[in-house]
Formats: structure tokens, C-alpha cells, sequence
């Protein structure tokens, strides 16, 4: 696998920890969205498309180590929008190394060149780059010509200044197995720490809505591409052996969205990282005042083809601590990718899905434009639209860096 002996040691202490003092909801990894400005405008995405008077918003250093201390994971995980525009990143990255946590920054590589030297190679620091297959796959997904190249130059470049780097890869259903498996012999040939996996999410708002998958199509997926790859040995990946036994089809998990609290420049977000339908001010809010239950697959509409890492990661990894035998079995014979698959979790007991994403704008917005000098006050208005690419709207992504 492509975790650390340190990083595993250190998070399996954790999770005994947490099992021994029965905690039954804990988090495993925060998820930090300090802006969600980004210098790339994919067509899969659902979390740039807000006016430029929020895309324009920062956690602040203070935020950021307060979201740490109040949660208490072990792992940090830097996403966005495009972490490397926010001014603040480096000190940022050093205050969690300084509170002993591992820490994933992850960035589309576009700007990586330019503020590496920010940065200091060091086991508990990973770059995680984007790169969703090989040239046209990954081009075709942000829509934009030439960025595998410069991600791959950025792999190059990191790994030869000392740096861990992994990557991150979402899936779409116009994925070929082939192809994948191909692509993932390619990337460990660079001398990657690891690669984290995962079918794309349907994102209400994101443009593309054709090529998200469902759950059927993601096990057959992810069966081609592990049976290709001696069941997931050939490859380094930094998920649990159980999480890929998942998406091949082989367990059926409820997802543990509290495994991957959310912090965002609205506050906590309910109840997962994919989906904003409330927001908390506090941790001890999200994780008290959430109605959990009524998420997930077969609870919740939104959810029903959903198998994305931030939902059932920590699920897999709380039964492989509690059956540690079925997951060595599963890491030393690979994944299984012929036969039955489990039974999957029924949805005639759904509730449909509510569509708020509008109204937590709004909210926002009022917000923003109440602390707002009264000069500032009646500058142009601003109407959602998908202007992550900074390109478009008042400020574009230079000023806001």
C-alpha cells in the first residue's frame, strides 16, 4: 500500500483509541476548503459555481488551525477550489505539521512551480495532484488543453525536491478499464507515494451531468481496472484495501459522512463534503445537531449512486479494524473482481432530495455585504454563474491570490 509506516501507525493508534473508548462517530480526516477560487473551471465539478463575492472569501490561518483543534483528526486534506491561490497556504501547512498531523495539499499543479520553494519535504507533508487518467482523459476532464503535462512536470519536479507526491483521480463512466489500468502503471513509473481513487459524485450544479456514474456501472469499472492490476497489488494505492473491496462490488457500506468533516467558508458543512444543505458554526454543532440519519444511500435521494471516498473511506476502515482478519485476506490475495457482487442497500425507502444550494448563497451573501463598508456597498451586482476559472466577474484570480 501506499501509506507510510508512520502515517499508518500513527492513525491506527487513533482508531484503536476511538474504538476502545466506544465513540461511535469520530473523524478520520478533515476536509478543509479554505476558498473555493480555482484557475480551472472542470465541467464534473460542483464546488466553484458561486458569485464572485463568495468565490472571493478566505479561511483565515486562525480558522484554519481552529477547525484542527476542534475536530481532532489525525489528517488534514487542503482542497477547494485551488489551495495554492490562497496567500496564507504556507503557514497554514507548517501550523498543522507544528500540531503533529499529516497533511494532503491538493492542487491541480498549474501554479505548483511557482510556489514550491513555499513548502519543505517532510513525512508528514503529501502533494496531492489532480490528474482524473492519462492525457486525454485528464485534459478532457478539466477542459483545458495541456494540463497533464504541466501536473506531470509538477510530479517530476516535487519528487525531485524530496517531496512526497500521490495524486488524486475521480472516474467518470466514459472511463475504459484498460485505458485506467495503463494510466495507473504509467503514474507509478514516476515514482508516486501513492493514488487515491474515486468514481466522481453527481454534483447538482456541475455543467456535465451525463458522465457521472451509478453504483452498477462503478463496481463494473472497478472491476476491469482491478483485475488488471493483480487485484490493486500493482498499484500504491493510499486507501484501505477494504475501500477498493467496495468499489469492486465486494461489501456494501452505509457511508460515515463524520469520518470526513467539512470545513468551508461557510462554516461546518452538512452533512458531508458532496453535499452543502446546512451549515454548523461549531464541530460540536455539525456533529450533534446533524440529522445523520436521514443521509446516505437508501436514506436520501442525492445519495443513491454515490461510493466517493469522503463518504465510505472511514466506513472500510472501521471494519477493518473490527475484522482485521477478513481485511489481511483481502490486502495479501487482492481484490476479488469475478463472481457475485454483495448485496447492494435497497432505495424504496429514500426521501426525495431537496434542492437549498440557492438559499445558502443568499444567506451568504447577505452576510458579506452586511460586514461591507457602506462605500463598498453598492458595487455591481453579482449573479451565480460558473466563474471559477477567475476569468470572469469583478476580480479576477490574480487579485485574489
Amino acid at each position: 500500500m501506499g501509506i507510510p509506516v508512520l502515517q499508518a501507525a500513527r492513525i491506527g493508534a487513533y482508531l484503536l483509541k476511538q474504538q476502545l473508548s466506544g465513540r461511535k462517530r469520530y473523524p478520520l480526516v478533515l476536509m478543509l476548503e479554505p476558498l473555493f477560487r480555482c484557475n480551472l473551471a472542470c465541467a464534473g465539478c460542483g464546488k466553484i459555481d458561486y458569485p464572485n463575492e463568495i468565490l472571493n472569501q478566505r479561511l483565515s490561518v486562525e480558522q484554519c488551525m481552529e477547525a484542527i483543534d476542534e475536530c481532532g483528526a489525525p489528517v488534514v486534506s487542503i482542497a477547494g477550489g485551488e489551495p495554492l491561490l490562497h496567500k496564507d497556504m504556507p503557514e497554514i501547512v507548517r501550523g498543522y505539521l507544528a500540531r503533529k498531523k499529516f497533511v494532503i495539499l491538493c492542487t491541480n499543479a498549474l501554479l505548483l512551480a511557482k510556489k514550491i520553494d513555499d513548502y519543505e519535504p517532510s513525512p508528514s507533508f503529501t502533494w496531492s495532484i489532480h490528474l482524473d487518467g492519462n492525457q486525454a482523459m485528464h485534459d478532457k476532464s478539466v477542459c483545458q488543453e495541456g494540463v497533464y503535462e504541466k501536473a506531470v512536470e509538477a510530479i517530476r519536479l516535487a519528487k525531485a525536491k524530496g517531496f512526497q507526491v500521490s495524486i488524486n483521480c475521480t472516474l467518470f463512466n466514459d472511463a475504459d478499464p484498460e485505458q485506467t489500468a495503463r494510466f495507473f502503471d504509467d503514474v507509478t513509473a514516476l515514482g508516486l507515494n501513492g493514488i487515491t481513487v474515486s468514481p466522481g459524485y453527481a454534483y447538482e450544479r456541475a455543467p456535465d451531468q451525463q458522465h457521472f456514474l451509478n453504483r452498477t456501472r462503478t463496481k463494473e469499472l472497478f472491476r476491469g481496472i482491478l483485475s488488471r492490476g493483480r487485484g490493486g497489488k500493482a498499484w500504491p494505492f493510499t486507501q484501505s484495501r477494504m475501500f477498493l473491496n467496495f468499489l469492486a462490488g465486494n461489501e456494501a457500506y452505509h457511508c460515515t459522512p463524520w469520518g470526513n468533516p467539512t470545513r468551508t467558508v461557510f462554516g461546518w458543512q452538512k452533512p458531508c463534503y458532496l453535499l452543502g444543505e446546512g451549515y454548523a458554526k461549531t464541530f460540536k454543532e455539525l456533529m450533534e445537531d446533524t440529522a445523520w440519519d436521514q443521509y446516505g444511500v437508501g436514506n436520501y435521494e442525492k445519495c443513491a449512486d454515490c461510493m466517493v471516498h469522503s463518504g465510505f473511506e472511514a466506513s472500510a476502515v472501521q471494519h477493518m479494524v473490527t475484522n482485521p482478519i477478513k481485511a489481511l485476506a483481502v490486502t495479501l490475495g487482492g481484490i476479488r473482481t469475478e463472481g457475485p457482487m454483495a448485496e447492494d442497500i435497497p432505495l424504496d425507502r429514500q426521501r426525495p432530495a431537496q434542492y437549498v444550494f440557492s438559499g445558502h448563497v443568499e444567506k451568504k451573501l447577505s452576510e458579506i455585504r452586511a460586514e461591507k463598508p457602506a462605500s463598498a456597498k453598492h458595487g455591481p451586482r453579482v449573479r451565480i454563474t460558473r466563474s471559477g476559472s477567475g476569468e470572469a466577474g469583478p476580480e479576477p484570480v490574480a487579485a485574489a491570490e
